[in-house]
């Protein structure tokens, strides 16, 4: 995930479209199943504006498995 450096800004989990510094609110979960077997999933974050773009790009590739806010993801993850 990409987070943050900054001091005020720490632990802000931020969008992964090259250049964006927005707060993510999306997780794109997906794999690319050349490289990567079937159950594994790598993430990209995005912001409301690069979510769609992100989903398209990982989407044409057949990469793209699932896209959830990023609150979802981490109630999955604490489960």
């Amino acid at each position: 995930m990409n987070i943050r450096e900054t001091a005020a800004e720490t632990d802000t989990v931020i969008c992964s479209a090259k250049g964006c510094h927005a707060p993510a609110v999306w997780v794109l979960a997906w794999n690319n199943p050349k490289i990567h077997t079937p159950e594994r999933r790598k993430t990209w974050l995005a912001c409301e504006e690069h979510r769609e773009y992100l989903s398209e790009f990982l989407g044409v590739r057949g990469f793209l498995k699932d896209v959830v806010t990023l609150e979802e993801w981490a109630a999955a993850e604490d489960q």
